[in-house]
């Protein structure tokens, strides 16, 4: 008898053990749950803390841009008052100017035509201007590459010799008369040939450009059987060398204007022998047609 109640007894201790265990299973693996849960909801949590900390900074930033905005606008709504004025005082003082215009009839049709015509020939000659200062910055870069080119070509004779300059937009060739004659001659030096040759291979290439040949002497007189004085003698110097240009070389002659200045356009005093040798010269000048230019002178005249 005693034996089966210990083995009872033993049998109840077991079973309640098993319970016990299970329950306590099932109890932790819930903890286990709600503590995973409860550290996901903290993570979660902080998730939600930052966004309304960049929340929070993006609503401040907003309020600011929103204060500014409220400023300009403001200031913007005053200044426009302020040129609703304005307007509103440059609306008065044009209708007062419109009555009196009307009132004291002080344009007349006649007068506003006149008003008319006098804006349309400023314009006109607004645009002549324009088209005037072209003509003129194309005339002056085409004299620079001309007298570049100039340079180039003559550059092994002297300097004595040959000069190249632009003044007042026209390309100056000064040859001294050693070069070109012999004292009180107009016959032309063989010497003088090869520069003559390279001038007129450029003049060549410019057809567009007229000539003119001036004769320039010193004040010494001079009287011969052939030469009356310097007058003649720069005159007949400055017909050779547009002879020889044009039988010679080649240059159109309708391009070409000889013409002697005698001694009265010196480079230099006549008091020294080496002013002197600067004033015996023959000077080619390159110029523009001059009918162009006449012609766009003209032009405003006719409107």
């Amino acid at each position: 008898m005693r034996t089966v109640k210990i083995l009872f007894l033993f049998m109840a201790f077991t079973a309640i053990s098993c319970v016990s265990k299970k329950k306590f299973n099932e109890t932790q693996a819930a903890l286990d749950a709600q503590r995973t849960l409860l550290k996901q909801c903290e993570t979660r949590n902080q998730d939600l803390e930052t966004q309304l900390l960049d929340a929070n900074r993006n609503l401040t930033d907003c309020n600011t841009k929103l204060t500014a905005a409220n400023a300009e606008l403001n200031a913007a709504g005053i200044k426009a008052k302020g040129l609703e004025a304005q307007l509103d005082l440059l609306k008065k003082s044009n209708s007062n100017l419109l009555e009196q215009m009307s009132s004291l009839q002080v344009i007349s049709r006649a007068s506003s035509e006149s008003i008319k015509k006098s804006l349309e020939a400023i314009n006109d000659q607004s645009s002549y201007i324009k088209d005037l200062t072209k003509t003129m910055q194309y005339k002056d870069s085409v004299n620079l590459a001309l007298a570049m080119n100039l340079k180039k070509s003559l550059q092994d004779f002297n300097d004595s010799d040959v000069t190249i300059e632009v003044k007042k937009g026209v390309v100056y060739i000064s040859l001294s008369d050693n070069l070109l004659f012999k004292t009180a001659s107009a016959v032309i030096n063989t010497k003088a040939e090869a520069v003559l040759s390279k001038i007129a291979s450029i003049l060549n290439d410019q057809k567009d450009l007229d000539i003119l040949i001036e004769g320039h002497t010193d004040n010494v007189p001079m009287s011969s059987e052939c030469v009356t004085d310097n007058w003649d003698l720069s005159a007949k110097r400055a017909t050779a060398v547009v002879r020889t240009l044009q039988n010679k070389y080649k240059v159109a002659p309708e391009r070409m204007t000889a013409g002697g200045r005698s001694e009265f356009v010196p480079k230099a005093e006549n008091s020294t022998s080496a002013g002197r040798a600067q004033n015996r010269r023959t000077e080619i000048l390159i110029l523009p047609k001059l009918d162009q230019f006449f012609k766009l002178h003209e032009a405003p005249m006719k409107k």
